[in-house]
């Protein structure tokens, strides 16, 4: 894969995850662009918050279903889908945060990639 089409790939990712956020009433969804930041991960982490298990756990149902509907991709490796506190959604190039609320501040993900730039997407 070249590295438009690669970029072209990540960004549509992107937007596929929040629209699955979306779909599911998730808040405070942030983008962190992450492609100019040194070592990082992957070139998009997006997150957002829900308010209770439940929620956590349809919005990543969501987010699933929105990226296989759009790419006819899965997730590479899936987290916290036993706890969901916080769950993670891994598709290589771009990783979803789905964060209970009230755990989203003790992990502070966007302070800790503070040097990539944030899009705040509106509620």
């Amino acid at each position: 894969m070249g590295k438009k089409r690669k970029e072209n790939h990540a960004e549509k990712l992107t937007q596929l995850i929040v629209k699955g956020m979306q779909e599911k009433k998730a808040v405070d969804i942030v983008i962190l662009d992450m492609r100019q930041v040194k070592n990082a991960v992957a070139d998009f982490f997006v997150i957002c918050s829900g308010n209770s298990d439940k929620q956590i756990g349809a919005i990543a149902d969501s987010v699933d279903e929105e990226v296989y509907k759009g790419l006819r991709e899965n997730p590479w490796h899936v987290e916290g889908k036993n706890n969901k506190e916080w769950m993670l959604l891994d598709y290589i190039n771009v990783v979803a945060h789905i964060f209970r609320k009230d755990k989203r501040a003790f992990f502070a993900l966007e302070k800790l990639w503070g040097d990539a730039d944030i899009t705040e997407i509106e509620d």
